[in-house]
């Protein structure tokens, strides 16, 4: 597991491109710059890891567009020790940036093979998620609830309740809702029974699976 000189220049490329893209938060720019996403991938495609494009990971699950990952995340707008949950571990490669960026985070996957495999790696590499947990992401993480932020990395059909209530007044939820194609979707709870939503455009995912465990 080796990241090299050659690995940080790619990086810096790929944080110039998303910036070219659109994304302005420096601590999302910089967080692209510090993670190293061709550790995240099968070897086959490390020289491909720095380019802004999904990849296929395990469990035929994908590693996300590093644009789409930034993009995600800066709407979110999550500020150092702010208590994040995330719907979809997947490679771990979103988990990382959120960590680079101070969040507390909470991760659930429901792909064991790829619970197991991601548990271990993130360790690895030093990543220290709160928890990292095995479960079905529709029901999100209650007893750990109320929080700041709250990010979904699988196309939703339709948004869960459970996550709209598991929100912080002021927190943020990121989704992309729908089934083929997907709109990214921001809800930010106002008060205790009040959302303001927003639309982003359309964006592509793998689909979010519930009720399996």
């Amino acid at each position: 597991m080796k990241d090299t000189l050659r690995h940080r220049g790619k990086r810096n490329r790929l944080a110039e491109t998303v910036a070219e893209k659109g994304i302005k938060d420096k601590k999302v720019l910089d967080a692209i710059r510090k993670v190293p996403r061709h550790l995240f991938m099968d070897s086959s495609f490390e020289d491909h890891a720095y380019q802004d494009k999904a990849f296929p990971i395990a469990a035929g699950q994908t590693i996300s567009q590093p644009f789409t990952v930034a993009f995600q995340t800066e709407l979110l707008n999550v500020s150092q020790g702010d208590k994040i949950l995330e719907i979809g571990t997947g490679s771990g490669y979103q988990t990382a940036v959120l960590l680079e960026m101070k969040a507390r985070v909470y991760s659930i996957e429901r792909q064991l093979e790829l619970f197991k495999r991601t548990n271990l790696f993130l360790a690895k590499l030093g990543y220290r998620p709160k928890k990292l947990i095995f479960g079905d992401g529709y029901k999100g993480l209650k007893e750990e609830a109320p929080f700041d932020g709250i990010i979904v990395t699988a196309g939703a059909p339709e948004v869960p309740r459970a996550l709209l209530a598991q929100l912080k007044v002021g927190g943020r939820l990121v989704i992309p809702v729908g089934e083929m194609i997907q709109v990214m979707t921001m809800f930010t709870r106002k008060s205790a029974k009040e959302f303001e939503k927003k639309e982003y455009g359309e964006f592509r995912f793998v689909p979010l699976l519930g009720d399996k465990n």
